[in-house]
């Protein structure tokens, strides 16, 4: 199987996309907020428009602010509209944001244990799962 990549910075986030025959993989890095959400919404229309299936994937996604919520609702719309089957991997950012703006449940979110695409395509792009743990230092 062969995996094609693209990605973009774009202010305080990065986004970057993956596709294979079995979906595209869309994952942002960084903040997403008022300065960048519109270009996300741009970004996934243009990188998910050959896909069956799309995850977007918000594990590094540091800070995510209401415009970045909006940016969320606008995809699920988007993703309706063009009958396209899609999901996020939220961060723990992304988690708290839902919990208050959309505490009924209704964008679809997964998880990366329960999400193939995800492990197709980076062992297919030859990279390097994201750890599951991350090691800190003890408090003094």
């Amino acid at each position: 199987m062969s995996v094609a990549q693209s990605w973009q910075q774009c202010r305080t986030a990065q986004f970057s996309a993956s596709w294979s025959n079995a979906g595209t993989v869309i994952a942002v890095d960084g903040e997403l907020d008022a300065a960048n959400s519109d270009q996300l919404v741009v970004y996934v229309e243009r990188n998910a428009r050959r896909a069956t299936r799309m995850i977007l994937d918000l594990r590094r996604l540091e800070f995510i602010g209401t415009a970045g919520f909006s940016a969320l609702h606008r995809i699920n719309v988007g993703c309706s509209a063009a009958q396209l089957n899609w999901a996020m991997v939220p961060s723990t950012a992304v988690e708290r944001l839902l919990r208050v703006c959309d505490p009924d449940g209704t964008l679809p979110v997964t998880t990366a244990f329960d999400e193939p695409l995800l492990k197709e395509t980076a062992w297919a792009s030859g990279s390097l799962a994201r750890p599951l743990l991350q090691l800190v230092t003890e408090p003094r």
